[in-house]
């Protein structure tokens, strides 16, 4: 098939994720038929840097050998069968080994096949869990400000970034939701380097008040994503897990996107030394091949739903592809690069680089922060520098500055007026570079 011939096909048919398809018009979608290592390529032969990871996902290159290998070796044996009343070893193993590489005590595993799918299981085993265990009256989630944990209906109900949520909200549960941490604007003037988390005091006085309402507080620990990767410190999840435990709360961290070594280790919580009653994880479980998720909980949460089947404890929740073998074999095999191939140690540089181009960044007009957590960094634009005046946002900068990225051969979807790097975690500190230097050519031409 053609270029022309695909394009007329994914105009008459196709309807895109996240997307105004009415800006295809301007701006058709780029047919890619292959990848490799950070690269992907279109139909025409252009390369781009996958500087997002194809939406956080993957982690070690596209075309990866040693996943293709584990996937073929997979697929001749069995694709896919039944996970109800059967199991298989790549399920088996998998859930053995993040339980135990997990903070904490977390040792049951229950498997889903997307991030959204991972905090609905988390959502209804804390519901259900309180229901079974005496306490009724917690049926409430708090949650943050410009949080996102999924689009479907329980998931987008602890978010708060309204630009999904709005016109679903007549459909929402009813819950809590306090100001989350912003850095950036620290209405309280501190630094995220330095400071208390000052900005807690709101969680704190919820709970505190309404405690015996609430089943569980949920948050993307460190990094609010899709609210422009709101970087903010370990101090925080100290407090939230402290206050948890006095007022018998439980404490989701959802991790979807920041596991798995994005901010220098293996989940974001051992930075803060907690451990949370529920972990949800996806994305780069399976180095972007495969859908799957997994919401990893203790055994006092698990052994609720343990009894005889004639009390109608257990946990009916299900997915067709609950458990896919191809996805599990893939997702062990990541665990396996992550561990032989010592990922996690090989990061200091490549953090350090992207450390050292704060300076750079913000001495362009239009910057406000260059910020940085692990392998995640990202560049917020301002109309006016003093003020931390934001550009209106029907300007669209961040899409100017996705397009003039393009032209020079980079992949940086922005979050309105945030742009940010989050590139495999397998990309060569002169790749690296690469991206940084169009990053700014293409930040300095679009704020111009």
């Amino acid at each position: 098939m053609d270029k022309a011939e695909l394009l007329r096909l994914d105009r008459e048919h196709v309807w895109h994720p996240c997307t105004q398809q009415k800006d295809h018009e301007l701006l058709p979608p780029i047919p890619i038929v292959r990848g490799a290592g950070v690269y992907l390529e279109d139909i025409d032969g252009n390369r781009y840097i996958d500087g997002v990871s194809s939406w956080w996902v993957n982690l070690f290159g596209h075309n990866h050998p040693r996943l293709n290998r584990a996937l073929t070796d997979q697929a001749g044996r069995i694709a896919h069968h039944i996970f109800a009343g059967f199991t298989h070893p790549p399920a088996v193993e998998l859930a053995s080994r993040l339980s135990r590489l997990a903070p904490g005590e977390l040792p049951r595993v229950f498997f889903a096949d997307n991030g959204s799918a991972a905090v609905e299981v988390a959502l209804k085993m804390s519901f259900q869990y309180w229901q079974q265990t005496g306490h009724p009256g917690k049926t409430k989630f708090v949650s943050l400000s410009e949080a996102y944990h999924g689009e479907t209906l329980g998931a987008l109900s602890v978010g708060g970034c309204e630009l999904y949520r709005q016109v679903y909200r007549p459909i929402l549960l009813d819950g809590f939701q306090v100001a989350g941490p912003d850095c950036f604007r620290c209405p309280y003037g501190q630094s995220r380097q330095s400071c208390a988390a000052e900005c807690f005091g709101a969680m704190e006085q919820l709970v505190t008040e309404r405690h015996q309402e609430i089943a569980a507080v949920i948050v993307e620990p460190l990094i609010q994503g899709a609210a422009g990767m709101r970087i903010y410190p370990p101090r925080y999840l100290q407090k939230l897990r402290q206050l948890c435990t006095t007022f018998s709360v439980h404490y989701i961290a959802d991790e979807i996107a920041v596991g798995f070594g994005r901010t220098g280790r293996m989940f974001a919580n051992e930075h803060a030394g907690v451990a949370p009653d529920l972990l949800c994880l996806s994305k780069g479980i399976t180095g972007g091949y495969l859908p799957l998720a997994v919401t990893l909980t203790t055994e006092t949460i698990y052994q609720a739903f343990y009894d005889d089947y004639s009390t109608g404890k257990a946990f009916l929740h299900s997915h067709s592809y609950t458990g896919n073998p191809l996805a599990c074999a893939v997702a062990v095999e990541v665990l396996n690069i992550f561990e032989e191939e010592a990922v996690l140690a090989a990061l200091g540089p490549k953090m350090r680089l992207l450390e050292s181009q704060a300076e750079r960044f913000e001495a362009l007009p239009h910057v406000g922060e260059f910020r940085r957590c692990g392998m995640v960094a990202a560049v917020e634009l301002v109309q006016d520098k003093n003020g931390k005046i934001p550009f209106p946002w029907q300007e669209r900068r961040g899409l100017q500055v996705y397009r003039q990225a393009l032209r020079r051969g980079a992949l940086l979807r922005p979050l309105g007026n945030v742009i940010y790097f989050m590139p495999p975690l397998s990309i060569s500190e002169e790749e690296l570079q690469t991206l940084l230097d169009i990053a700014f050519e293409a930040i300095a031409a679009a704020t111009a």
